[in-house]
């Protein structure tokens, strides 16, 4: 269905597209959700992990930034993810940068947003989650970031991020804090090894509390080549992380720069700034897959999202250390039937290269 539709929503702004893709999606989830199922159904034991104490059905993934504020969970559960990660969400609401603000770069089969972090806040989803009950099939990944206020800085800003940790844990299967995002005007705030410490011992101690005991994830920029042989800056890094007993890590983020597109300059300049995400991310985000798992000794999972857009990316970033992926980019290409293509292909691998479970093939080639 989806190739018809795309050629419509391909002539519309790309924000646009995707707000009346979700309205539909809203649609059909409230008024016929036992239409969805059927269509995309594919589930096999060979794809099944047990990680953080959770059993992940399948290790395909919805990314942050396709429902912010967790209005279509049960939608992206019968369409057939493994789990699905809402955000990134802030302790404030947030109307983001100016539009128009996400393009496609079809050439590149990539993205470029500067979408600032729009969201309804903390509140509002903690409060949406909490009227949806217990009803979820599926892990439940909340991203966290910091408000998108310059003004909201230093202690401020750790207590942002406090206030947003303290409403949605409890509603969470694992959290991840969101230190990396390049689309805001106050910059990477946190993912700097004295200002991530800083977060970490924030949230660690409310981490300690009855109620919010879950699983704490950091999400990475790329690095800046697919060619990382030793970076001080990520082992660096690694090493805060590790010093908390960070839970995992989720590789990468967007890349602020234009390394590697066939998208004309002239394009590119007319665009403007913002982050891309999409096909030519996909190196340097298996890149440093493979990075930190030779650098944790595969002791600590790692999600691997960036240019997953088949069953072969899918595999390679598997193979590479991740014990998850996640899709964004591909899903505006390709549409949702992209999830049970890729499930069904990671079988065929699974299969032929005689693993009995996918947790065998994790880092199998770092």
């Amino acid at each position: 269905m989806y190739r018809f539709l795309r050629p419509l929503l391909f002539r519309m702004d790309a924000e646009r597209a995707h707000d009346i893709s979700l309205r539909a999606a809203t649609l059909v989830q409230n008024v016929a959700p036992s239409f969805i199922e059927p269509q995309y159904h594919y589930e096999d034991e060979r794809l099944k992990q047990r990680l953080w104490g959770t059993v992940f059905p399948n290790p395909v993934g919805l990314a942050a930034g396709v429902d912010k504020n967790a209005k279509l969970v049960p939608f992206w559960e019968a369409v057939g993810f493994g789990f699905v990660e809402v955000g990134s969400v802030s302790a404030m609401a947030a109307s983001g940068n100016p539009k128009p603000r996400a393009f496609r770069l079809p050439d590149d089969r990539a993205l470029l947003n500067r979408m600032g972090l729009n969201n309804e806040g903390a509140a509002s989803m903690a409060e949406r989650l909490e009227a949806g009950g217990n009803d979820r099939t599926r892990p439940l990944g909340i991203n966290l970031v910091k408000t998108h206020d310059p003004g909201v800085m230093g202690e401020a800003a750790l207590e942002d991020f406090r206030e947003s940790f303290r409403l949605l844990a409890p509603h969470a299967s694992y959290v991840v804090l969101n230190v990396s995002c390049p689309n805001t005007s106050d910059g990477k705030t946190f993912e700097e090894p004295h200002a991530l410490d800083e977060l970490l011992s924030t949230i660690f101690s409310e981490q300690k509390a009855p109620g919010l005991e879950i699983p704490v994830l950091v999400k990475l920029s790329p690095p800046v080549s697919e060619r990382v042989i030793f970076d001080t800056w990520t082992e660096d890094i690694i090493s805060v992380a590790q010093a908390y007993g960070v839970h995992g890590f989720v590789v990468s983020n967007t890349a602020s720069d234009r390394k590697g597109l066939d998208t004309p300059q002239s394009t590119l300049d007319a665009l403007g700034d913002g982050g891309i995400s999409g096909a030519p991310l996909a190196d340097r985000a298996t890149c440093l897959v493979r990075y930190l798992y030779r650098a944790t000794d595969g002791e600590v999972p790692i999600i691997g999202v960036g240019g997953v857009r088949d069953a072969a990316s899918a595999y390679e970033k598997i193979q590479a250390g991740a014990s998850l992926v996640q899709l964004y980019t591909a899903l505006v290409y390709e549409g949702p039937g992209l999830v049970k293509r890729i499930k069904e292909g990671l079988v065929k691998r699974l299969r032929e290269d005689g693993h009995v479970s996918i947790e065998d093939a994790v880092g199998e080639k770092t």
